[in-house]
């Protein structure tokens, strides 16, 4: 029979540099895709930097950009967490800033003359085209279709769970991290596969580069080490695994200890003890392997087992008594949160705080992986059919990250390469059986086949495939159209789910059209424009990387939460009476407060809504002074209406979120929008604030502090007065009535 001229093409020699540029043609398409698809956002807005974080590492990378490096590892940042200050240079990962800072002078050198904002803004897209190339390199290594490879790659670029921090203007560490995670496991795999220094070397270089850019750098310190501690257990030691893990520890940790943020952790914090214990047991397992030949059995299971006995207790003895003793840090509060969802909102609020750290709903395993979360374990079961050494490290990783996803929201972001790869898998299986399976072999030349003196052990294996043209055709049909879903799902996510800037509101008129709604900037621009170049700004931490990135002012409070008392002195001064908080905002110096109020317009994410954290972290420093029962009602109802409980009505937060608000509706008819409440007839009333400025929709509230009254009267006196309700004098007044005034 001869051959189609597709067959010709894609065979022999000449067919091999034919597939290699069809791959490379369509890894190319791919990158191409998934930076395209992140540009949601720039074309609908503008170029913008999103959410809270990036903000912050915004105004680092211009900082290092205008200062130069040195200055940016010694920086002091006096205008964050007034009067504390914060050390920046040594308190982050400046992985992000540089990888930015050096295409900024890249790009100068070659006389293109680009806004580092627009390096920023673009940077994450830039980066999921390079973590398309590297998922393909990965799963290349697990499989031998490149099929499986390209399905990966076109899977991690347009996947909801991992377009949702790699959009334009998510200028967060995971921008990059992402790429890095992937790209140091691709060059682990190989490592484990060669018996390479080289691939350990690099592999070790990456996770350098990994451990400078985020702080999930701790799930590739855990997860190596947990690869190979298995792969120990099921008798798989070889000098392999042995050269390849002891260049990557040694090179790997030498890399991390130069990040000042890091420092000693490597050696001394709780979280990095499983590779430093899997470094020193691979070291005796290589020894038992090396005096093996030089001992009888007998004596060499003896001493095995008493070195065995002896090493452990003595290195669990060591790790009590240096954890005890604070030589070793214990395990942190985000670790306890892991295995105890309820951990962090007992006994750390400012973690449970975080809408990201809370436990993930089912319904966005469906919303951010599509119908890759089916694909999930048949990819998974099938690396259990080849169980080979990268098969072991896909079925660790899958089941550690998918427990990992399941308890906090932000670790979905962990759990999407390895669904992708398991995907991928899968369905390259599922296409290459259907698609091109062989022809089974002629019967009368089975026949002829001499079989007699070989028995049943001549029986050839059944080829594996699909001949019934009309299987192949459902079969390949359904997948196209479950691709094509999956495509519009992810494209329908991206577009109205994860391109929209926090600091940007949009909404749509009955028209059609959009409306801005753009509250945040213009109040962060009258705090730049009206306020001294000095003034404190004090407001919940969620809001201290935009106020310092947008308005240029200095904060209490910010998203670093490096300090919990001086949140929760702020927790304290937003939840007790103004008596109570005006001593508390002269004592920080505090010029201005801004919060965030949406009963006007329905927007759920503000202040209020909040406020039972503010209280929760207040409680826990002074549980003596605040109370969260306070704040509900007998009936345990958190209401803002006339059934709202004293202390929450004389709460500083509520008289500032609903001060005037009474003035925009007819008497009596003021209604809360987000709690859908109808509020008291009479609002509150502030007496040691002002209001400074009130957003167009009324979003953002700020008001200024008043100073000490020059007569040394109250407050309250004050504001009574000149409201013309001065009390009466006692004495017998004189003179005609009708000169005087009442």
């Amino acid at each position: 029979m001869a051959e189609s001229p597709l067959d010709v093409l894609l065979k022999g020699n000449s067919g091999r540099t034919t597939r290699g540029l069809l791959r490379f043609i369509i890894l190319a398409t791919i990158a191409a895709a998934a930076v395209s698809s992140r540009l949601f956002s720039v074309i609908r807005f503008e170029s913008i930097i999103h959410e809270f974080d990036p903000w912050f590492n915004f105004r680092a990378t211009k900082y290092l950009v205008q200062h130069g490096f040195e200055s940016f590892w010694d920086w002091f940042d006096d205008r964050t967490w007034h009067p504390l200050g914060r050390v920046t240079g040594g308190t982050l990962y400046p992985g992000l800033m540089v990888t930015s800072g050096v295409i900024y002078h890249v790009l100068r050198f070659l006389t293109i003359p680009v806004d580092i904002r627009n390096i920023c803004v673009l940077l994450a897209p830039g980066f999921s085209g390079l973590t398309a190339l590297a998922m393909y390199f990965l799963t290349c290594e697990m499989a031998t279709s490149p099929s499986a490879g390209l399905l990966a790659a076109a899977f991690m670029g347009i996947v909801p769970g991992y377009i949702s921090r790699s959009v334009a203007g998510s200028y967060d560490n995971e921008a990059i991290a992402i790429f890095l995670l992937v790209f140091t496991f691709f060059l682990w795999i190989k490592a484990v596969k060669n018996g390479s220094i080289m691939w350990g070397a690099l592999a070790a270089l990456f996770y350098g580069y990994m451990v400078s850019a985020w702080g999930g750098y701790v799930f590739i310190t855990n997860l190596i080490p947990l690869h190979v501690f298995v792969l120990l257990c099921m008798g798989r030691y070889s000098s392999r695994i042995y050269i390849s893990y002891t260049t990557w520890y040694a090179l790997g940790t030498l890399a991390s200890m130069q990040i000042p943020f890091v420092g000693f952790l490597p050696i001394r914090n709780s979280d990095h003890m499983s590779a430093l214990g899997v470094f020193g047991l691979i070291q005796l397992v290589a020894f038992a392997d090396f005096v093996r030949g030089f001992i009888p059995g007998k004596h060499f299971q003896r001493l095995l087992t008493t070195m065995i006995i002896v090493v452990f207790g003595v290195a669990f003895i060591g790790l009590v008594v240096l954890t005890v003793s604070g030589v070793i840090a214990p395990w942190s509060g985000r670790f306890y949160s892991l295995w105890d969802t309820g951990y962090a909102k007992i006994h750390i609020p400012i973690i449970a705080s975080v809408s990201e750290h809370q436990p993930t709903a089912w319904p966005a395993f469906f919303f951010d992986l599509n119908f890759l979360i089916w694909l999930f374990p048949a990819g998974v079961y099938m690396c259990f059919r080849d169980l080979k050494d990268e098969h072991v490290f896909v079925i660790i990783y899958s089941v550690l990250a998918s427990y990992f996803a399941g308890v906090m929201v932000r670790l979905m972001l962990t759990l999407t390469p390895i669904v992708c790869v398991a995907a991928a898998l899968a369905l390259s299986t599922i296409l290459d059986t259907y698609v091109f399976a062989t022809n089974g072999p002629n019967p009368r030349a089975k026949a002829n086949e001499d079989t007699s003196s070989e028995g049943l052990r001549s029986a050839r294996k059944p080829d594996v495939g699909i001949t019934s043209y009309l299987s192949k055709a459902v079969v390949t049909s359904s997948v196209v159209v479950y691709l094509l879903l999956f495509v519009a799902h992810c494209t329908w996510v991206t577009s109205n789910a994860y391109s929209s800037p926090s600091v940007v509101l949009a909404s749509r008129m009955p028209d059609g059209s959009q409306h801005i709604i753009d509250d945040y900037r213009e109040a962060y621009y009258w705090l730049r424009q009206n306020t001294a170049h000095n003034a404190k700004i004090m407001s919940w931490w969620d809001y201290g990387y935009q106020i310092g990135g947008m308005a240029d002012r200095p904060t209490l409070v910010d998203n670093n939460t490096w300090n919990n008392t001086h949140i929760a002195t702020v927790g304290k001064a937003m939840s007790s009476r103004e008596e109570v908080s005006y001593p508390i905002l002269r004592q920080h110096d505090v010029d201005y407060v801004l919060v965030v109020f949406g009963g006007l317009l329905g927007y759920s994410g503000d202040d209020i809504n909040k406020f039972l954290w503010m209280v929760r972290i207040a409680e826990g420093i002074w549980p003596d002074e605040v109370k969260e029962r306070d704040f509900f009602t007998a009936r345990g109802e958190y209401r803002v209406d006339d059934g709202a409980t004293p202390t929450m009505r004389n709460s500083l937060m509520y008289k500032m979120s609903y001060y005037n608000f009474n003035s925009l509706f007819q008497p009596g008819q003021a209604v809360d929008r987000v709690r859908g409440s109808r509020l008291p007839a009479e609002g509150p009333q502030l007496s040691t604030l002002e209001e400074a400025f009130t957003s167009e929709n009324w979003i953002i509230r700020i008001y200024k502090v008043k100073d000490l009254d020059n007569l040394g009267r109250d407050h309250n006196t004050a504001v009574a007065f000149d409201k013309g309700n001065k009390r009466k004098r006692a004495t017998k007044r004189k003179g005609p009535r009708v000169l005087r005034t009442e």
